[in-house]
């Protein structure tokens, strides 16, 4: 069974968000609760393309210079950034520095409107790949998944970059395809409770 640890309002929550101060209210009121939004969709991916080899806790850190750097994830804008652009952000301590990374979020962002342009909106085609819960093993023993690995494939065949299965796996951990919170864990409930109240795109 995965470890807990009591917050101090006394509720049991997943281990992982005691690591440091900020990861608790990242877990308690973002983390597993179902977006349909394609701009957060998109900043998602972006993300957790960036923490690839580094800790979510410097991503998190850094997450409101990301949101400058790359005007709010309007992959609408993004899709416009030229050279300029990325010589830009290669200058910006704010962010992680890495051209391919950097380069990747904006090919991602072209990619983007054109997947908003075939299939109406970022969030009707990944909640396509959302997996059956009764499917699921017990929550934070995996790092990928079926539905991760199909989801990555796909993207990876319509041009999309940095998007392995591990990735996928996170993102659709945090932005509520699946409820990976802890069995025993305060939010666990609360995320089931918003999936149920959701409307798929």
């Amino acid at each position: 069974m995965t470890e807990l640890i009591q917050g101090a309002d006394g509720k049991p929550r997943c281990k992982w968000c005691g690591d440091v101060a900020e990861f608790l209210p990242y877990h308690d009121n973002e983390w597993g609760y179902p977006v349909a939004d394609d701009i957060r969709l998109f900043e998602k991916l972006c993300l957790e393309s960036f923490q690839s080899g580094l800790s979510w806790r410097t991503i998190l850190a850094k997450r409101e210079n990301f949101r400058n750097a790359f005007s709010g994830f309007n992959f609408n804008k993004v899709a416009e950034f030229d050279e300029r652009d990325v010589a830009r952000l290669l200058a910006d301590a704010g962010i992680v520095r890495h051209r391919g990374k950097i380069e990747a979020v904006i090919n991602n962002a072209r990619r983007a409107k054109e997947m908003v342009a075939g299939e109406g909106s970022i969030a009707a085609f990944v909640w396509g790949y959302e997996p059956d819960p009764a499917d699921l093993p017990e929550p934070q023993t995996q790092s990928t998944s079926p539905a991760s690995v199909a989801l990555s494939k796909e993207l990876k065949k319509r041009g999309w970059k940095f998007v392995g299965p591990t990735t996928v796996y996170a993102f659709m951990q945090a932005m509520g395809l699946i409820n990976d919170h802890a069995l025993g864990c305060a939010m666990r409930d609360k995320a089931n409770r918003a999936r149920a109240d959701f409307d798929k795109p």
